[in-house]
């Protein structure tokens, strides 16, 4: 009898487990979202440096919300639908194929602990934006993304929490560097992305 039950909790945890690990983030999805990152790190650069609106090193004290600084904003956003919609797509496909559900309490759990980070990193950046405090955006959106990812591996691959730490430690680095935030940016999102995705995709996909 306690054998039994046992085996049926062990049974409802490996499914649990398996259906919280479509959901993360994939090999393919990780390398394509750092593509779009790179894609817009570069747009991002062209509006920063080859502007006479935005200055990179000039946006420490600007509290004055300019086009170009709008534009911006708008990279970022675009970057992120796109990445959220790929990981969507990704995993919709891989768990038809594989004849797992894509939403149950396991993903519930895998989602509102992503959620509760980038939600409040969100509201933190904004402040920072309407404060003019500009260089420190990128590097809180590494932090709370880090921390979102770390917060978020218990339910599903371990790996991904050392992407989140890599992310974290990236963010904190471009804090101290005024002027470097959209490299740092680049090289966590971007990079990181791409190297974490293609690592995924050896060691759990192919």
């Amino acid at each position: 009898m306690a054998k039994d039950y046992l085996k049926d909790l062990s049974e409802i945890r490996s499914i649990m487990e398996k259906s919280s690990r479509f959901i993360s983030l994939s090999g393919l999805t990780g390398v394509l979202a750092g593509i779009y990152a790179l894609i817009g790190a570069f747009v991002a650069n062209k509006l920063i440096y080859n502007s006479d609106d935005v200055i990179y090193h000039e946006l420490l004290s600007q509290r004055q919300v300019s086009e170009n600084l709008t534009w911006l904003i708008l990279d970022l956003v675009v970057v992120f639908l796109l990445a959220v919609g790929t990981g969507v797509y990704f995993t919709t496909k891989k768990a038809k194929k594989h004849g797992v559900k894509t939403w149950d309490e396991s993903a519930k759990r895998v989602i509102i602990n992503l959620m509760i980070p980038l939600v409040i990193g969100g509201i933190f950046v904004m402040i920072l934006y309407s404060r003019g405090l500009i260089s420190l955006m990128a590097p809180s959106t590494l932090i709370f993304y880090g921390l979102a990812l770390v917060n978020t591996s218990k339910y599903t691959f371990r790996d991904i929490r050392y992407l989140g730490l890599i992310q974290a430690g990236l963010g904190l680095i471009a804090c101290t560097t005024p002027g470097y935030g959209l490299i740092i940016w680049a090289l966590g999102f971007g990079v990181m992305h791409i190297v974490y995705g293609a690592v995924m995709y050896f060691k759990y996909e192919r």
